[in-house]
Parts: C-alpha cells; structure tokens; sequence
C-alpha cells in the first residue's frame, strides 16, 4: 500500500495509455482496410455481360467493327465474318484450349495437368505433365471465315 501512495496515480495514466494506444491502432487498421477494400485501389461494381466486353473489345486494338451478329452455337455466319472471327475463334481439347484464325493459331492455353510442347503457325502439341498422353492440333483450313482444326490424341 506504501508503494501505490508514493507512485500515485502514474500507474492508472500508464495503464490508461496503453488501452487509448491499442483502440487507436485497431481503429486505423479498421479504417484503412475498408478504404482498401472500398474502391481506393481496385475497382468494384456489376459484372458486366459478354455482349459488353465485345463491344468493348471492338472499340480496342485496329480491327474494323462488325455489325454482323454473332454465330450461335459455333456455326458460320453467312456474308462477312463477325469481329470475333477476325480475331480467332476458340476450340477446346483435351489438352486445352487452341485460338485460331484461318491464317495461324494465334495461341494455346493448356489444361490442368498439361503443358505447351511445340507451337508454330499451322501446328501445336500440348503434352501431358505426369503421363504419356499427347494432344496434336493442326490448323486444316478455312470453311466460310470459320478456321478448322485436326485434334489427334496419342496415349503411349
């Protein structure tokens, strides 16, 4: 009790220190993440459709604007190709996904489990990572702007 008379009320203004200290770190924390998470660095909003994200894309780049409506489930288009085709067109595989126009594949993406062995212009080959099976694309041609694509599978 001696002790506490000598020091006073040091003890209470100390204690009383630290818990004004540690609310107001909390409270900077608090604050900081929600302007973080708020907009101040990324951009929140609505997602937005497919039709708009192509509009968008339209308006990139130097490829001219098409007003021919898109081809429904993968079929040609009659007339002129869309603004899509005269990018590339998407094919699926086993190995993963090839984009193609009728002149080159313009990329491959693999699948899980898969990697990218070769790519050139007319050909490509995905392979598997742990296992024997390859997949063989080869870009056969063009039917009505549409490109065609030879997928072979080879398991050894």
């Amino acid at each position: 009790m001696r002790l506490l008379d000598r020091l006073g009320r040091l003890p209470l203004v100390i204690v009383a220190g630290w818990i004004v200290a540690a609310v107001l770190a909390v409270l900077v924390g608090v604050v900081g993440i929600g302007l973080v998470g708020s907009g101040l660095v990324s951009r929140q909003g609505a997602p937005i459709s497919e039709d708009e994200v192509e509009r968008a894309l339209d308006g990139l780049g130097d490829a001219s604007p098409s007003t021919s409506p898109e081809p429904s489930k993968g079929e040609p288009s009659k007339g002129e190709p869309s603004a899509t085709a005269a990018r590339g067109r998407s094919f699926p595989t086993r190995g993963g996904t090839v984009v193609a126009d009728c002149e080159r594949i313009i990329s491959m993406s693999p699948a899980q489990g898969f990697a990218v062995h070769d790519q050139d212009d007319d050909d490509g080959e995905f392979r598997q990572v742990r296992g024997e099976v390859k997949v063989e694309v080869e870009l056969t041609g063009c039917d009505q702007g549409t490109p065609r694509l030879a997928v072979s599978e080879e398991a050894g």
